[in-house]
């Protein structure tokens, strides 16, 4: 039984790598995304399925699940957020809007996608689902108040998603350190900036969009059967390794 992959913000960074990748090994990807241009022209060179859909807007997630079809074989959301403030002006509607997005939203994609992805036929039975947290999630940093509680949530969603979805559908995380990607360029534009923040990893570059990808690209496959409820770092040794900040 043959079944798309369902990939959320999939026209830029860490979704657009993902969606390549599943594209060039013979999988089914179905694209989303806010940008209907972008989209439909992304679509169009993989040969793959697409709707528009804004991840805060259940009724639009729920019709790009429909257009995506039974069965599924995966669900990857690849949408997020960047919020780094000083815990003093952090506002309420920071704390509401940056769990909205990066956890309430991934919740909310799974609850429709499931039954579609407890249909997939694969090896073992049911499809995978992979969710993105972030080193900040246990990693301390300063500013990284909202962004960092918001993705805690989502390592907790993960392990809870894989309970409740086991045996039928596997759900593991993907927690990267930074990223050069277009929603990290604040962060990265700078060459002084970024170089400062990559000597910060024991392995001393930023992350590369593919780095994580290849990675989702891996837990969406059936070579991953027997993998459910994790958090895997691609961080540059950051979380685990003492000694670089």
């Amino acid at each position: 039984m043959t079944g798309q992959v369902l990939v959320f913000g999939a026209t830029g960074g860490i979704g657009e790598a993902l969606a390549r990748r599943l594209a060039a090994r013979g999988a089914r990807p179905f694209l989303v995304a806010r940008g209907a241009a972008r989209l439909a022209a992304l679509a169009a060179e993989l040969g793959a399925g697409h709707a528009v859909a804004d991840v805060t807007d259940r009724a639009q997630v729920a019709a790009a699940v429909a257009a995506a079809g039974t069965p599924l074989a995966g669900l990857a959301f690849c949408v997020g957020s960047i919020v780094l403030k000083p815990l003093a002006r952090v506002t309420e509607a920071d704390l509401v809007e940056t769990f909205r997005l990066n956890a309430a939203a991934p919740a909310l994609a799974v609850q429709a996608a499931a039954g579609a992805l407890a249909a997939h036929g694969g090896q073992g039975g049911g499809g995978s689902v992979v969710l993105f947290s972030s080193v900040a999630a246990r990693k301390g940093f300063p500013n990284h108040v909202a962004i960092a509680a918001a993705k805690a949530a989502v390592e907790g969603l993960t392990v809870s998603l894989a309970a409740d979805l086991a045996p039928k559908v596997r759900v593991n995380c993907i927690a990267p350190s930074l990223t050069r990607t277009a929603l990290a360029e604040p962060l990265t534009k700078s060459p002084q900036m970024a170089e400062a923040i990559a000597k910060q990893h024991p392995i001393p570059r930023l992350g590369e969009a593919d780095d994580s990808a290849a990675l989702a690209d891996f837990l969406l496959s059936e070579a991953a059967g027997w993998m459910t409820g994790q958090v895997i770092g691609v961080d540059g040794g950051r979380a685990a390794l003492a000694g670089r900040g």
